[in-house]
């Protein structure tokens, strides 16, 4: 078992290695500390035998609502999405570190690309009034006094398209949504909270980096 354990570190090692040459924001310390947390969340294979080689969408949806707070379906979709880089149905260990690197401590540039590509619900590069509206009404908290509160969501659209859409399109694109957010930061999660707060991140990277390190 201890040699078969000290395999395991070595591999874990040299897999942190390889991640660190190519993922910002972390060392490779700290890329071990994620690897140990990937492990253990992804738990024992269901069936035996059978190699589980990620993060499958429900997993990684109740770690966002658990670890992140998050409650919305239609944005933890986004971001498993947007984690899932080659699109095979599971966040596999690269793409959970590479995620997290943005997620966790990502700069201005590489947030804007995120939340972009978490907004673009049907993948084709523009966010249009269907997928704000769909997701604007999904965010916003109805008010039982509201006659048709679909109509004032339909208005919200108009105003932001008016503040956002810059070649007047009638969607956004990366372009339009870029300009948009470094003229106001502030509209950086203007469609739903796809990002944690300083709060979830400080208490995760204590209980993964701090506690792991700890001997």
């Amino acid at each position: 078992m201890s040699e078969m354990s000290a395999m395991n570190r070595k591999l874990k090692q040299t897999v942190a290695e390889t991640i660190s040459k190519q993922v910002e924001h972390f060392n490779k310390t700290e890329i071990e500390c994620l690897i140990r947390e990937f492990t253990v969340l992804l738990g024992e294979p269901a069936a035996p035998r059978r190699a589980v080689t990620g993060l499958d969408r429900a997993k990684f949806r109740s770690i966002l609502h658990n670890v992140f707070g998050m409650t919305d379906d239609m944005i933890m979709d986004g971001v498993f999405r947007t984690f899932d880089n080659d699109n095979d149905g599971f966040v596999g260990i690269k793409e959970w570190i590479e995620g997290l690197s943005v997620f966790l401590r990502g700069t201005l540039d590489e947030k804007i690309k995120y939340c972009f590509h978490v907004y673009d619900l049907n993948g084709d590069n523009y966010i249009s009034r269907e997928e704000m509206f769909h997701m604007l009404k999904n965010s916003l908290i109805r008010q039982p006094t509201e006659e048709d509160p679909d109509e004032g969501i339909k208005d919200l659209v108009e105003i932001t398209l008016k503040k956002m859409d810059h070649d007047h399109d009638g969607r956004l694109s990366f372009g339009d949504f870029e300009k948009a957010v470094r003229e106001e930061n502030l509209l950086l999660e203007a469609f739903g909270t796809c990002l944690p707060d300083t709060t979830s991140i400080e208490i995760f990277e204590q209980r993964v980096f701090q506690e792991q390190l700890e001997p």
